[in-house]
């Protein structure tokens, strides 16, 4: 078969590995002009009007990051978590949401490791799906976490759909908010009455995505009575990804203890909210991994200490209305140290929302050990020193874990 590769980074090369048999022949697509790491011998279509070129091709897989409207190919344009969706034997446990897929999916798969289950946990939290499929018996449990981008063109949902709350994100990859909302709503689209559908009960988006779902159903969050003081994580917002994960996993485990011992073993996943160190009496904490605003303000309701808070980075095309108007009304976070491309657009929203001058800066520097040791000349001892930047990476950094790492790096060195 004569296959085409749409997109070549880390899905791309797992899809690589995986089609590349003697019976199929190879071409990557990449709008990039110059791949890194391609395979040797292989054929290429580059250029910003490489997807333009695909209509020889019989099938052509899809990485997560192209918009399929670039690709207009019909029933021949398929995807990995496709692929993976149909030919795995094992139940899936799918995850989506704006934030707190990582943990969620996290915590769910430390439950289920903690009943004696083997867990794959898989998607977009960093392991390709594909790269995994060999390893899995039917008797095992897949944990799923899913980006918009994964969901985008599926044919097929996971036994149980887990959707978390649902704001505004990737709008500068996705046309509109309807868009990927649409995404977001195919994790239920394929599901049949016997399926489970989990879902945050206080955001409209994701009660609106339950709805169409024919399965059954399990809100959150609800009261998790003891098992609340065995959470590692910081804020309320874990606690809430603690009681999704919990009716995640209803179907498998329901002994408490149980439940405490996989909740109580999984400490956090780097980037998020991670205390790095002290110094001179400032707590430092990393939460690279926050890209949207909401993130942010997760993050800031985590302590309840004086807080200086960074803030910035690439332009997705983020409302900062709700996190300018929640640091308006608290009080706590005495600076917001704005960078990056929206530097600009989230110190107009704070100026609209009558945040005062002296609460907030913008540093145009993008050295950003300057940027992290200004931030420590405006703390306190006591105060909270906190990354959550809300927005992308990729104006400095090439992800959010360079980031995150310089940070803790440049705060080592303090």
């Amino acid at each position: 078969m004569n296959i085409a590769l749409a997109g070549f980074g880390q899905e791309g090369r797992a899809s690589y590995e995986y089609w590349n048999t003697p019976e199929n022949t190879l071409t990557i697509a990449d709008e990039r002009e110059t791949i890194d790491g391609l395979p040797d011998g292989i054929r290429t279509v580059v250029g910003a009007d490489a997807f333009a070129k695909l209509g020889e091709f019989d099938l052509i897989i899809r990485s997560p990051g192209i918009n399929p409207k670039k690709l207009p190919y019909g029933e021949k344009v398929w995807s990995p978590t496709n692929e993976f969706f149909v030919k795995c034997p094992a139940p899936i446990i799918g995850v989506t949401g704006t934030k707190g897929k990582g943990t969620t999916s996290s915590l769910i798969a430390s439950i289920l490791t903690a009943a004696g289950k083997t867990v794959h946990l898989v998607g977009n939290i960093g392991t390709p799906a594909l790269t995994e499929l060999p390893k899995i018996k039917p008797d095992d449990i897949v944990v799923f976490e899913l980006s918009s981008f994964q969901l985008w063109d599926i044919k097929k949902s996971p036994q149980v759909a887990v959707v978390l709350g649902i704001e505004p994100d990737h709008l500068n990859v996705h046309d509109a908010m309807e868009d990927y909302v649409a995404a977001k709503a195919n994790i239920v689209r394929f599901q049949t009455a016997d399926d489970l559908m989990v879902f945050n009960r206080n955001n409209q988006i994701a009660v609106q995505i339950a709805s169409l779902s024919p399965g059954r159903k399990a809100e959150y969050p609800f009261e998790l009575g003891d098992i609340v003081s065995t959470i590692q994580l910081p804020g309320p917002h874990n606690v809430e990804n603690a009681s999704a994960a919990v009716a995640a996993v209803q179907d498998y485990v329901t002994d408490p203890e149980v439940l405490k011992q996989g909740i109580s073993s999984f400490t956090g996943l780097p980037h998020r909210i991670k205390f790095v160190r002290e110094v001179g009496g400032v707590r430092f904490y990393d939460d690279s991994y926050s890209s949207a605003p909401a993130a942010s303000i997760a993050a800031l309701k985590s302590f309840n200490d004086p807080k200086i808070i960074i803030l910035g980075g690439y332009e997705k095309h983020a409302d900062f209305s709700d996190l300018a108007s929640y640091v308006a009304n608290d009080a706590t976070v005495k600076k917001a140290v704005l960078i990056g491309q929206t530097k600009n657009r989230i110190a107009e929203e704070f100026s609209r929302q009558g945040i005062a001058d002296d609460r907030y800066v913008v540093i145009d520097d993008t050295d950003f050990s300057a940027i992290i040791r200004q931030a420590y000349e405006a703390a306190e001892s006591g105060d909270v020193l906190l990354l959550s930047p809300g927005c992308a990476s990729f104006d400095m950094f090439n992800n959010f874990t360079e980031r995150g790492d310089r940070f803790v790096d440049i705060v080592n060195d303090l």
